[in-house]
């Protein structure tokens, strides 16, 4: 497992959460049930601490950290997008934070809340629940609709139940040279692609 103690603190996961093994875990992390921590995510509690509640998803690439003064807190049935930095935040329940996104020191999203794709949170910002946020600067834009809420929390099952799957069957392997005829589809709904070879 990618876990590191620091200078005494030793990481938390709980066992009922995935933990990719690229992922890294150091120090004063704690990390509640039912959460998908993807590959190449960097969760570093050396400074503070950083607390991810039940059933969120930190996914591929994300980079969660605090300094001495802030601690970094992501609240129940959070997610947070590829790619996505946030440093000494905290974020309420179901929050999204979309890819590529930045979270700055004391910014404090509120319950449900929605920041948008490669926006810039600045530091203290105060979001009320409900809010989308978005831009660089990142301002609140607008209070989402019940309908929106809706569709947000739609979104939040799926990976819980990608972390479960993860648990019971992502088994390290060896890639084949070329797909087999019958080949399984994982995803639901998606579309044929054809591969084509070059010439």
């Amino acid at each position: 497992m990618p876990a590191y103690a620091f200078e005494g603190s030793v990481p938390v996961v709980d066992p009922g959460s995935f933990l990719h093994p690229t992922a890294s875990l150091i120090g004063d992390v704690i990390v509640g049930p039912g959460c998908y921590i993807g590959p190449g995510a960097s969760l570093r509690g050396d400074f503070g601490r950083i607390t991810v509640e039940g059933n969120a998803s930190v996914q591929d690439n994300v980079t969660l950290h605090s300094s001495a003064e802030t601690d970094c807190i992501l609240g129940y049935g959070c997610t947070i997008g590829h790619g996505a930095v946030l440093h000494g935040c905290t974020l309420g329940r179901h929050v999204l934070v979309g890819m590529n996104a930045v979270v700055l020191d004391t910014a404090d999203i509120g319950d449900e809340c929605l920041v948008a794709a490669l926006s810039l949170v600045k530091s203290g910002l105060e979001a009320p629940p409900r809010s989308l946020i978005a831009g660089n600067p990142a301002k609140v834009v607008k209070t989402l609709t019940a309908e929106q809420i809706v569709w947000r929390m739609e979104d939040d099952g799926e990976y819980v139940r990608l972390a479960r799957r993860s648990l019971a069957a992502l088994v390290e392997c060896a890639p084949l040279a070329a797909p087999e005829p019958d080949r399984r589809r994982p995803a639901r709904g998606a579309r044929a692609v054809r591969l084509s070879r070059s010439h």
